[in-house]
C-alpha cells in the first residue's frame, strides 16, 4: 500500500463473512430466513408491510447507517481543502512579507521567510505520522483538520516562492493539478485503469527512493548548502537528456507515481465502504486523498518551474 494513511484493517480486503453488517443489509434476508416458519401469518404480513415501506423510502446514508459511503468521503474531502485554502493564502501573505511586486526584480529584493514551509512541513509529517498510528484505535477529526491547516501554509508558503520567481506558475500548476487528478478519477470510475499488485510494489520501491531523495534536498536547502533556487534540479544538469533536464524527467516519473497512488487511494476508499467501515473513516479517506494530492501539486510546481528555468 503506498499510502500510508490507508494502513489500516478497514481499508484491507477481508473475509466477506467478517464484514460488519447493518440495519436493511444482505443479512435481512437470511435472517428472514431463519424465523420465518416460526412466526404467525398475522406477524408475515406486518413484515411484509415493513418491507414494503422500506423499499418506498429512500436509501439510507451514510448518517443513517453510520457507514463510510464514497458521498460522504467527497464531501469531507471537500471540507479540509477549504481548510487548506484558507491556510494557503495565510501562508502566502506570510511568505512574501515585505517584498514588492514581480516586475521590480524580484532576483534582487526577493527575502521570502520560509517559516510557514518549516511549520507546514514538519508539522504536518508529525501530525501525519500521528494519526496515522492513532487511528486504528480512533479516528480524530480534529487532528485531521490541524493537519490540513498545516498544509495549507506549507502549499502557500512554497506557491508564494516560485509565483514571485515565475510569475503565472501556481495558476499553471493548479489546472494541471486539477486536470490530472479528474482525468484519474474519471479513468478509475470508467474501470479503464485498476491497482495490480506488481505495479503497486514497483512505484511503492520508487516512493521511498525519491521520498530519501527529496528529504536530502530539503536539508541541503534548508542548511544553505544548495541555493533555494537550485533545489530539486531546478537548474539545468550538465548533461541533460536530449535537451530534457534530468530533473525536469524525473518530475515527470513522479507525477505518474502521484497518479497511480491516486488510484490506490480511490480503490482503498471503495475496500473500506465494501467492508461497511464505520462513518469516521470517512475523514481517513480524505486524509488520504489529501497527502496525495498535495504531493502532486508540488511535483508539478516543479517541472514547470524547471521547464521555465530554463527557457
Amino acid at each position: 500500500m503506498s499510502n500510508f494513511a490507508f494502513n489500516n484493517p478497514a481499508f484491507k480486503q477481508q473475509d466477506p463473512r467478517n464484514v460488519a453488517t447493518y440495519p436493511g443489509g444482505p443479512q435481512a434476508a437470511a435472517q428472514g430466513a431463519q424465523f420465518g416458519s416460526a412466526q404467525h401469518a398475522g406477524m408475515d404480513a406486518a413484515a411484509n408491510a415493513q418491507l414494503e415501506g422500506m423499499y418506498a423510502s429512500p436509501p439510507a446514508g451514510a448518517i443513517e447507517t453510520d457507514r463510510m459511503t464514497v458521498e460522504d468521503t467527497v464531501w469531507k474531502t471537500a471540507g479540509l481543502f477549504g481548510i487548506l485554502l484558507v491556510t494557503a493564502a495565510i501562508g502566502w501573505v506570510w511568505t512574501l512579507g515585505g517584498v514588492g511586486a514581480p516586475e521590480r526584480d524580484p532576483y534582487s529584493s526577493f527575502a521570502p521567510s520560509m517559516l510557514p514551509w518549516m511549520i507546514g512541513a514538519l508539522g504536518g509529517f508529525v501530525l501525519a505520522m500521528v494519526i496515522t498510528f492513532t487511528s486504528r484505535k480512533k479516528v480524530r477529526p480534529a487532528l485531521i483538520f490541524a493537519y490540513a491547516a498545516l498544509e495549507g501554509l506549507f502549499v502557500g508558503g512554497i506557491s508564494a516562492f516560485f509565483e514571485v520567481l515565475w510569475p503565472g506558475i501556481v495558476m499553471q500548476a493548479t489546472l494541471a493539478t486539477v486536470a490530472v487528478v479528474g482525468v484519474t478519477l474519471a479513468l478509475f470510475a470508467s474501470g479503464k485503469i485498476r491497482a495490480s499488485a506488481k505495479m503497486t510494489k514497483i512505484v511503492l520501491i520508487a516512493m521511498f527512493g525519491y521520498m530519501a531523495f527529496s528529504l536530502l534536498n530539503l536539508v541541503l536547502m534548508w542548511t544553505n548548502v544548495l541555493p533555494a533556487d537550485q533545489a530539486f534540479g531546478m537548474l539545468s544538469a550538465p548533461s541533460p537528456l536530449f535537451g530534457i533536464p534530468w530533473g525536469a524527467i524525473i518530475g515527470v516519473l513522479v507525477v505518474f507515481m502521484a497518479a497511480y497512488s491516486l488510484v490506490l487511494d480511490f480503490d482503498q476508499i471503495q475496500q473500506g465502504v465494501r467492508n461497511g467501515a464505520p462513518r469516521q473513516f470517512g475523514w481517513m479517506g480524505a486524509f488520504g486523498i489529501m497527502v496525495t494530492v498535495v504531493w502532486l501539486y508540488v511535483e508539478i510546481l516543479r517541472i514547470i518551474a524547471i521547464v521555465r528555468g530554463n527557457n
